[in-house]
């Protein structure tokens, strides 16, 4: 292959140097074991899983926080260091809670863990009784011509509903296929709140959920420190199937028949007939966790104040009962140690660049994902870099190591004016984009780029899709749906000598490429007109 001037002079203004495929080969091979190194730390039985306010989250931060200096970030945390602390309170249930529903002289008891878990959001023990409502998935969408609530009263009284939403085909009508924000379990007792309501119970099936009830039945989480007198619900809840079946045959339902109404258009909330009887005993913990910030300064003087963003969450569930087997560390190895191993590498290639792009880039490994995504939240509340000065954010979350992927889901980058440059990108590295059919799981909602979308940054994760070199149809798919089922959220998952990291580096330069081009364009990308995160964006430019 002749090598001309032009051919060195692209090279060179994308940030690569010339190699040879051997070259290639090696970087490529040196990456993956150094991936793989970190990984194998970050998930051992040493770090505990990494639970937040842990002796597991010091050895992570502070691992993070080293391999971040060794490659030349500059800290962008408090007081000069690579940490931003994130205050958080620890809220756990009384192993003596009691839930009991209530008509006339008949009492049917709900046993603790196997039928009803959850936290109380006023962090602090509630006892209440309250008469419960059915209302459907809790959803109220004027847009889409939709509200469970029409014509009901909820103040003060306890609300039970199904997570997800209404099924469709129709894209226009909450998003088809793909699950909108209104089916995520977080705006059911979000929107509770917004009525008064006194407590929320989510009733559990695998199918709305996405998820097995074992990945819901914990009785500790960690949420935000309560402002003042704001609002919250004494209780935020889920049921199982068997217990939802329970409750809803005092009003003559089944947890089938009640999920049949609850997706007909015209659905009215039905009252149960019952009154919940409601006793939470609560500790809370005040705890101070930390997100890991590094930021590679931009070359070009004006533009080293914006940034391109990096992020994947360092935090598990660190150590507790399981409902899976006997070990009893959430070792987290692909949630999130993969994600936390591909941005140390990330970090090493930006800082590695010659010549250095014209913008910033920031590193942000954040704390309490698992909880609601809380380390992205203050760290948007509180960014080291304006966020209407954040031209795009890239997550990596959960990424399995499957082989060389042949195509990539960045569900979310379509809605944005970057998906042309994704595209060419993907293009690029021989890569197919496609579309997540596992979207009706609401993935795009349970990552930390979620965070800072709603924010208005342009932001999403990073994901393998279907086609692996190699491998059959439906490979992927099938080890996805199997890490569900039995991995996701358990002490399985735990790494292993057999995982196949070589399509690591591949999505490794897909981000690099997309980061690069974005931190030396003329103008930030933003949302397309319309988008419900636009007015934000529009409204934090220049600042």
């Amino acid at each position: 292959m002749r090598f001309t001037l032009l051919a060195f002079l692209i090279a060179v203004s994308m940030g690569e140097l010339w190699q040879t495929p051997a070259q290639t080969a090696s970087r490529a091979t040196k990456q993956i074991d150094s991936i793989r190194a970190d990984l194998k730390y970050l998930a051992s039985d040493r770090l505990e899983g990494r639970g937040v306010g842990t002796r597991g989250e010091e050895l992570a931060i502070e691992f993070i926080a080293r391999r971040f200096e060794k490659v030349g970030l500059k800290p962008a945390g408090d007081r000069g260091t690579f940490f931003q602390s994130v205050p958080l309170v620890k809220v756990t249930t009384g192993p003596k809670a009691r839930l009991a529903a209530i008509k006339g002289e008949e009492s049917v008891a709900f046993k603790l863990g196997d039928e009803f878990a959850g936290t109380a959001l006023t962090q602090q023990p509630e006892d209440f009784e309250a008469e419960a409502i059915f209302c459907g998935h809790g959803i109220t969408a004027p847009e889409f011509d939709w509200d469970d609530y029409k014509g009901m009263n909820v103040k003060d009284k306890i609300v039970v509903v199904f997570t997800n939403e209404p099924p469709s085909d129709d894209p226009k009508f909450f998003g088809g296929k793909a699950l909108t924000y209104y089916g995520r379990w977080t705006y059911k007792y979000e929107e509770a709140t917004r009525r008064g309501a006194r407590a929320v119970f989510i009733i559990h099936t695998n199918e709305t959920a996405g998820y097995p009830y074992s990945v819901v039945r914990r009785l500790d989480g960690v949420q935000l420190r309560r402002v003042g007198n704001a609002p919250a619900l004494a209780f935020a809840g889920w049921l199982s199937q068997g217990a939802g079946d329970k409750l809803l045959s005092f009003a003559g339902l089944t947890v089938e028949k009640a999920l049949k109404m609850s997706d007909q258009r015209g659905f009215k909330a039905v009252p149960l007939g019952v009154r919940l009887r409601v006793h939470i005993p609560t500790t809370v913990k005040k705890i101070q966790t930390k997100n890991v910030i590094g930021i590679a300064e931009g070359s070009d003087p004006d533009l080293k104040a914006e940034a391109v963003m990096f992020t994947a969450h360092w935090d598990h569930l660190g150590v507790g009962k399981s409902a899976v087997g006997t070990d009893n560390i959430y070792n987290g190895a692909l949630d999130n140690a993969s994600g936390c191993a591909i941005l140390l590498e990330l970090a090493k290639c930006w800082t590695e660049q010659q010549p250095r792009p014209r913008r910033s880039a920031v590193f942000l490994a954040p704390t309490a994902e698992e909880n609601g995504l809380l380390g992205a939240i203050h760290y948007a509340q509180h960014p080291a870099i304006p966020l209407g000065k954040t031209a795009i954010n890239l997550n990596f979350d959960t990424v399995p190591p499957l082989g060389v992927p042949e195509s990539v889901i960045v569900s979310g980058a379509e809605r944005t004016t970057a998906w042309p440059l994704v595209q060419e990108m993907a293009k690029k590295n021989k890569l197919e984009t496609e579309p997540d059919k596992m979207a009706h799981l609401g993935f795009y909602f349970r990552s930390d780029h979620f965070a800072l979308a709603r924010a208005g940054v342009p932001a999403f994760s990073i994901y393998p899709g279907e086609k692996v070199k190699g491998k059959p149809a439906g490979f992927a798919r099938k080890a996805a749906e199997e890490y569900i089922a039995r991995f996701y959220h358990t002490p399985q998952d735990e790494y292993r000598d057999d995982w196949d990291f070589s399509g690591y580096p591949v999505l490794i330069q897909f981000a690099l490429d997309i980061a690069r081009a974005s931190a030396n364009a003329k103008a930030l990308p933003t949302w397309l007109p319309g988008d419900e995160f636009r007015a934000v964006r529009d409204k934090s430019f220049g600042n």
